[in-house]
């Protein structure tokens, strides 16, 4: 197989702004306790679940329910797969609580996305997953949605591509496009289900490490933003806490509280190996402004900074 060219977007796009400012990317995955990955073919609006061959309707209300219950809605396609399905065409389902304790993956075909609507959002958003198969092996969804954003599209479809080409993990992973990540300027962007760890600016090799650590109970920090179980700042700190203790186990940390000491000034208790640490973390606003999202105006979106680990022996 002849190497692929290289992907490449103008200087002007976000994920370009990003890298130069050196933005850091701990902290910045999307917020969720579980995910409903739903299949769905065909080309994808920029509010994909109500703009792409779903019934619109359909996609509002399952958007509803999932309101206030912890689940994010993806929707996912083969690579490459980007062409009009037919309606009746079987769909694949992915369901994956992000809880330590609870992480898990299961899987189900529907013939109808309508059977959709006889999910508990509420028990899958509290880790509690009946429907489907267990499912023992990782999926990796990688943002590609054009309508969402240029770099998404550009290095996002190339990396699924190249892990398309280059995967040798073991097991059958579940490889999919998925619609939208979040933090588009971290562009490629990649999720890890079940343990919902997100990576951006990642290559095959980084995103086939996750994969392959996943499949062993494990995560790679390497490219890391964040588990979606935890807020924000709870991110950071559990990125920061597993760097420090060279935690790899993916529930070796656990967000227990989360406490505002000043404005932008957080004091965030993890609780790893059987003992509670402080973590203290800042919200910082960068001085330079930069794109969040390619054709979006500038801005200056707040970055989380870890500035001490405290540990149970010097509290």
């Amino acid at each position: 197989m002849s190497p692929r060219p290289a992907a490449h977007a103008a200087p002007t796009t976000c994920s370009a702004f990003s890298s130069r400012l050196g933005e850091p990317i701990a902290g910045t995955a999307p917020t969720a306790t579980a995910w409903l990955a739903v299949e769905q073919p065909g080309p994808w609006g920029a509010r994909a679940l109500t703009e792409s061959r779903l019934d619109p309707q359909l996609g509002a209300e399952l958007g509803r329910r999932a309101e206030g219950t912890g689940v994010r809605i993806a929707l996912i396609r083969r690579v490459g797969h980007h062409a009009p399905a037919d309606a009746d065409a079987p769909r694949r389902v992915l369901m994956a609580s992000t809880i330590p304790g609870r992480t898990v993956l299961r899987a189900m075909t529907v013939h109808d996305p309508r059977e959709l609507l006889d999910l508990d959002f509420a028990a899958l958003g509290s880790g509690q997953l009946e429907a489907g198969d267990p499912h023992p092996d990782p999926a990796l969804l990688i943002c590609t949605n054009s309508k969402r954003d240029q770099c998404c599209a550009v290095f996002g479809r190339a990396l699924a591509r190249d892990v398309a080409d280059l995967r040798e993990v073991p097991g059958e992973l579940e490889l999919w496009e998925t619609d939208h990540l979040g933090g588009h300027r971290f562009a490629p962007t990649a999720l890890v289900l079940p343990t919902g760890y997100l990576y951006g600016r990642v290559d095959a090799a980084t995103a086939l490490l996750a994969v392959e650590r996943a499949a062993k109970g494990a995560i790679s920090l390497d490219n890391c933003r964040g588990r979606s179980t935890w807020s924000r700042r709870g991110q950071a700190a559990d990125l920061a806490l597993r760097g420090e203790l060279a935690l790899h186990d993916a529930d070796a940390v656990e967000i227990v509280d989360e406490q505002e000491t000043a404005p932008d000034r957080w004091t965030v208790f993890a609780r790893a190996q059987g003992e509670t640490y402080r973590v203290e973390v800042h919200q910082q606003i960068p001085a330079e402004a930069r794109p969040e999202s390619c054709g979006k105006a500038f801005g200056n979106p707040p970055a989380q900074h870890v500035v001490s680990i405290t540990r149970p022996a010097e509290m």
